[in-house]
């Protein structure tokens, strides 16, 4: 190895936690929950003061607990509950959803991480 596989070997090593921190660290805290049921238009809700929303789909009635600033999935009537298995949201840009029932959640704020999201 040369002295310049060395460097470029250093100066990569240099630039990990730097790109770490800038990539796949959380964005900031959420402000606004974003809530899409059905065909509907998305709703935004803040996430104070905490309460519990009950959204009706086409399985049933899914409820949405919102506490200090979290969000997530407390019941749904879909058979796999992934929905509730996702456990609390609470940094801009994580979304939760039952697809059986047609009811998704994602968290806005004045930071978002991503621009989009693909699946």
């Amino acid at each position: 190895m040369t002295r310049a596989d060395w460097l470029l070997i250093v100066v990569v090593a240099a630039c990990l936690p730097l790109l770490y921190a800038r990539f796949w660290l959380p964005a900031g805290p959420a402000s606004w929950l974003e809530l899409q049921a059905g065909d509907a238009p998305a709703q935004v809700i803040t996430l104070s003061p905490d309460r519990q929303l009950d959204i009706t789909g086409p399985l049933g009635e899914s409820r949405i607990e919102i506490s200090g600033g979290k969000a997530r999935f407390l019941s749904s009537p879909c058979r796999s509950k992934v929905c509730i298995h996702t456990g609390w949201l609470e940094h801009t840009g994580e979304v939760a959803a039952c697809l059986p029932n047609r009811i998704s959640i994602q968290l806005l704020g004045r930071h978002p991480r991503y621009d989009a999201m693909n699946f």
